[in-house]
């Protein structure tokens, strides 16, 4: 029996540490150290353990390797070392965070003159990360001993691994005092301002980038602790500096009093964009405040609005003069200047802006017409669709979002009759409504003359739309309403004939239709797609979709009328001792490829008829075929809407003048098939049923949208008289709520 044998396998690091004289990089060699190490394998760790090896450990991966080492095992002890530091064994941690002599050694690391080597910084950072999570206090109580910590962490910000551990000092220092006791530290050795002085023209990119995150995720993480740890009163002190009007200003004053440095003013504007990030309501509805949290968190500090005003001209002065840029080559033709980070930023900003919906900031935008320079940009640079989408998202504030509480115009029917400036200064001093038509038209007239459809045509039509909605349901309606009317005559004409005419075309080609009831009769049925969801997929994939079902039918139908043809001129012949085609037969469904040869393309992958055997075949046959190639017949109507047609439009059959007849029409009065197809989220099934007594072929079809609690059921349900080819069609729409598990 296998318990009669000893299974265990002593590892081989045992046996080398029986040695007296294994070194630790002996044992470092071994494949499997690692798993040795986080398995606790006891005379490893007390091994590593051992004051030199500790001292080797750290010195593995704060010291640059020889430059005389292969290149290929440089980095391999470093590496090693790191990972058996971070293995997460108590006695290892316990070593390394109570000995200050070895912590010493490992923050040496950080007086190292930059730039700092980034395998090695990472290897640092990881292992000081592990300690400041296991070890809070004693790690913390070491690092406030360094007076010169928070200079090095600046010094060294460019490096991504040092910008991740001063993350790490916020985020994973628990209890909840000891972390607010942080902070206070961090905020008295002025970390915020120390990375705020590193966004300006005179450092690189990689000094720009890591402090203007480190600033944005302090904005972020500070907001979301106090979220998180629910009536915490005391308010996070870096946050608050950030939050300070004179940081604003300094942050803004590097960038604009230096010379122009499309990295600075990227990375300051970043930071903006997250001060204006607070959880406060979008201009499309309201957001309640949680409990225990005052509304002024969830809207934009006042000190921030007012340290940016000033530099509105700035910003504008941007978008007309960036920061010098070549020439740039496309496929499209060359832009002199190209749009350039910093225009898209300034835009992106604006946006954010316009969402704090502040009377002064708006004033001032009007004051310089930046919605009016932006419009020309969009228009200018019909290509670049992440400056539309912003162009897109401030026109849609600026209609839908409510008025400022100071933006009224006094009026004679009304003591104050509130009106939004921006909608005026948009539709009047911006033309806004004229150059939508111009737009409109010169691109038609382009693609007329065989040109391309420009790049920003869909966001202009959403824009058109959102002034259509907005001038009959927004909040501005009335406001919106006048100033159309108070257009000249001309252009109002041309706006009602543009919505009535162009925007509503161009709307439904952009719609895919729930049903169509187009037939031809050569072809007896053409339909098309019956998607629940006309969003969820492209035009042409929706005619993909589809195209199976309307050649598979049409075939159907065709041989079915056929069939009753031959069984009309059986009951015309009583006499006849012919086999029943309509007796109890099997019906299968043929593949794909054996009924559309041409297509190129196969729903069956057991079929490998050659192309003329495909052609000669029946799509319809007998049993004896195995049950894969069957039609699915669907029995089960459960959650499935079922309907008929009243009246069968059809001529009168002819009566059977034998019991023979008449029984063997009893048993073929309605043939049915039926298929489901399941596509994405649509499930939709096909039934064809022939009726030989009536002479009529009823077609129908069901579409269901699953995984999802309501469900609308669409029936199409369509007749056609084999003998005349009358044709009706009728559809029903139905709502019902199906639970599907």
């Amino acid at each position: 029996m296998f318990w009669k044998f000893d299974l265990h396998t002593t590892s081989h690091i045992d046996t080398l540490l029986e040695k007296e004289d294994v070194t630790l990089r002996e044992v470092m060699d071994e494949d499997d150290v690692l798993q040795e190490c986080k398995a606790q394998n006891h005379k490893l760790v007390e091994f590593l353990l051992r004051p030199q090896c500790m001292e080797d450990l750290v010195t593995f991966i704060t010291q640059e390797p020889s430059s005389d080492v292969e290149e290929k095992i440089k980095y391999k002890y470093p590496n090693i070392s790191c990972e058996l530091l971070t293995s997460d064994v108590s006695q290892i941690n316990d070593r390394l965070g109570e000995d200050e002599k070895l912590l010493m050694k490992l923050y040496g690391f950080l007086q190292n003159e930059p730039p700092l080597n980034p395998l090695l910084a990472s290897f640092f950072s990881k292992v000081l990360s592990i300690l400041i999570g296991r070890k809070p206090e004693q790690i913390v109580d070491f690092l406030r001993k360094q007076e010169d910590f928070v200079d090095l962490m600046i010094k060294h910000i460019g490096t991504s691994a040092i910008m991740d551990l001063l993350l790490r000092m916020l985020t994973c220092i628990e209890p909840q005092q000891l972390r607010q006791d942080v902070l206070k530290w961090l905020n008295e050795e002025k970390v915020i301002q120390r990375l705020v002085d590193m966004v300006q023209p005179s450092q690189d990119e990689d000094r720009h980038s890591n402090a203007s995150q480190s600033l944005c995720e302090i904005i972020r993480l500070s907001r979301d602790q106090m979220f998180q740890v629910q009536g915490c009163s005391e308010p996070d002190p870096l946050l608050a500096t950030l939050e300070k009007q004179e940081t604003v200003e300094q942050l803004l004053s590097n960038i604009f009093d230096n010379e122009k440095n499309e990295s600075a003013i990227v990375s300051v504007i970043q930071i903006l964009l997250t001060l204006f990030e607070t959880r406060r309501p979008a201009f499309e509805g309201h957001m309640e405040c949680p409990p225990g949290m005052s509304h002024s968190s969830f809207s934009v500090n006042h000190s921030i609005l007012e340290a940016v005003r000033p530099r509105l001209k700035d910003f504008h002065q941007l978008i007309l003069e960036p920061p010098k840029k070549n020439v740039m080559k496309t496929t499209w033709g060359v832009l002199d200047p190209p749009v350039g980070n910093t225009r898209l930023n300034v835009v992106r900003l604006v946006a954010s802006l316009l969402q704090s919906n502040t009377h002064n900031i708006n004033t001032e935008l009007i004051n310089l017409n930046t919605m009016g320079v932006i419009l020309d940009m969009y228009f200018k640079y019909i290509w670049n669709n992440f400056l539309h989408i912003q162009v897109e998202i401030c026109t849609a504030m600026i209609l839908a979002m409510p008025c400022a509480p100071t933006d009224f115009q006094p009026n004679t029917e009304q003591e104050h009759a509130r009106e939004s400036i921006l909608i005026k200064h948009l539709f009047q001093k911006c033309q806004f409504i004229q150059r939508i038509i111009d737009a409109w038209s010169s691109n038609e007239k382009e693609q007329a003359e065989g040109g391309r459809r420009r790049g920003y045509m869909g966001h202009l039509t959403r824009i058109a739309n959102s002034i259509v909605h907005n001038c009959d349901k927004g909040p501005n309606g009335p406001q919106i309403q006048q100033l159309i009317s108070e257009l000249p005559v001309e252009d109002r004409e041309k706006w009602e004939t543009f919505i009535c005419g162009q925007l509503t075309d161009t709307n439904k080609r952009n719609t895919v239709d729930l049903v169509s009831n187009h037939i031809d009769i050569t072809d007896v049925f053409i339909f098309t797609s019956l998607p629940l969801c006309p969003t969820a997929f492209s035009d042409y994939q929706m005619q993909q979709m589809t195209s199976n079902f309307i050649e598979q039918f049409v075939l159907i139908l065709h041989d079915w009328t056929s069939r009753c043809k031959e069984k009309i001129q059986q009951f015309e012949d009583a006499g006849s001792d012919e086999e029943d085609i309509w007796d109890d037969k099997d019906v299968t469904f043929a593949p794909e490829s054996q009924r559309r040869p041409s297509s190129g393309s196969t729903d069956s992958e057991e079929s490998t008829d050659s192309e003329e055997e495909d052609v000669k075949r029946d799509p319809f046959e007998a049993s004896n075929h195995s049950t894969d190639d069957r039609m699915e017949v669907d029995t089960d109507c459960d959650g499935w809407l079922e309907t008929s047609v009243a009246s069968p439009l059809s001529t009168s059959s002819k009566d059977c003048e034998s019991a023979k007849v008449e029984e063997e029409t009893v048993c073929c009065e309605q043939r049915s098939i039926t298929e489901t197809v399941i596509n994405g989220s649509m499930k939709e099934t096909v039934s064809l049923t022939v009726d030989a007594k009536t002479e009529t072929a009823v077609f129908k079809r069901f579409a269901k949208h699953l995984h999802t609690k309501t469900a609308t059921y669409v029936c199409k349900e369509s007749i056609l008289n084999v003998m005349t080819g009358t044709y009706t069609s009728e559809y029903i729409h139905v709502h019902l709520h199906h639970y599907t598990s």
